[in-house]
């Protein structure tokens, strides 16, 4: 197997930034990928946040198989004890219940405040979560593009610019990104598969035959449906043929098609596939 490389440099660095962000607020949300919900989820989170409340979301649920998400959310409730919901970017129908879920958790925080003395504030709240899992995207929804930035707060770096979603949640509106840490190289794979990887760490054709044999396991014949192969065996070099993905001198143009199979399983044309399978 291919390995796929870190950089420890840039994990020590995201991580102070991440932690210097974590401190400020009062509730963390934290994004992982619904196809992927073991793999994108950081192994030591509970490190990062301390004690912070935090909610889970499965974002690119519309992505994902259904029933392996339900048994993913309440897997994931069991494990860590944190409230879980499944959302998309792209639908704004569980919005309300995202931002009530925030202010319940953030309520003890707000109501300490009070005890000391202090008026009531905003619950303050991040997106966190690893690479191109939907960070800014669920940002968007959160804040849905109108609200104002109420610019920097007493005490708090200048450069950390907030937005009011409403009378009782204020948003830091850059995502916190969980550094890539990843012993596990099947999980590191797993992340190549939804992009949450440059390309430059890793061969992507070693990647799509991975991602290949992966979904042959979980899902067989899909592939072998999807791009109309026969008796033929499924790999890079027959789909290419088929597709007519074709270099100089006749050969199969083996990376144009890992590049293009990957991309199928990202934007959801191979249809709602889940990775990581619970039984």
């Amino acid at each position: 197997m291919e390995h796929i490389h870190w950089y420890p440099g840039h994990i020590a660095k995201a991580e102070k930034k991440l932690k210097e962000q974590i401190n400020i607020v009062d509730v963390v949300i934290e994004v992982l990928d619904a196809r992927i919900p073991e793999s994108s989820m950081y192994p030591d989170i509970e490190k990062l946040i301390k004690d912070k409340p935090r909610l889970i979301l499965l974002n690119k649920s519309d992505l994902a198989n259904n029933e392996q998400t339900q048994i993913w959310i309440k897997k994931i409730k069991e494990k860590t004890g944190c409230n879980t919901l499944a959302t998309s970017a792209n639908d704004n129908k569980d919005l309300s219940k995202i931002l009530n879920k925030v202010i319940e958790l953030g309520q003890p925080k707000i109501i300490k405040l009070v005890q000391k003395g202090l008026l009531p504030r905003p619950v303050r709240i991040m997106v966190i979560g690893m690479p191109n899992v939907g960070k800014s995207s669920i940002i968007n929804k959160l804040i849905k593009k109108t609200k104002a930035k109420t610019g920097a707060k007493a005490g708090v770096t200048r450069d950390q610019q907030w937005v009011r979603i409403n009378p009782k949640i204020d948003l830091l509106d850059t995502p916190g990104i969980i550094p890539l840490k990843q012993e596990d190289q099947k999980k590191a794979y797993k992340l190549a598969f939804v992009d949450s990887i440059g390309e430059n760490a890793y061969d992507v054709e070693a990647v799509a035959n991975i991602f290949i044999k992966n979904v042959n396991e979980i899902y067989p014949d899909l592939i072998k449906n999807y791009y109309k192969l026969e008796e033929e065996e499924t790999n890079l070099e027959n789909i290419a043929i088929r597709r007519n993905w074709i270099v100089q001198g006749g050969k199969a143009d083996t990376k144009r098609c890992a590049q293009n199979i990957l991309n199928d399983f990202r934007v959801g044309r191979l249809g709602k596939l889940t990775l990581d399978i619970n039984e």
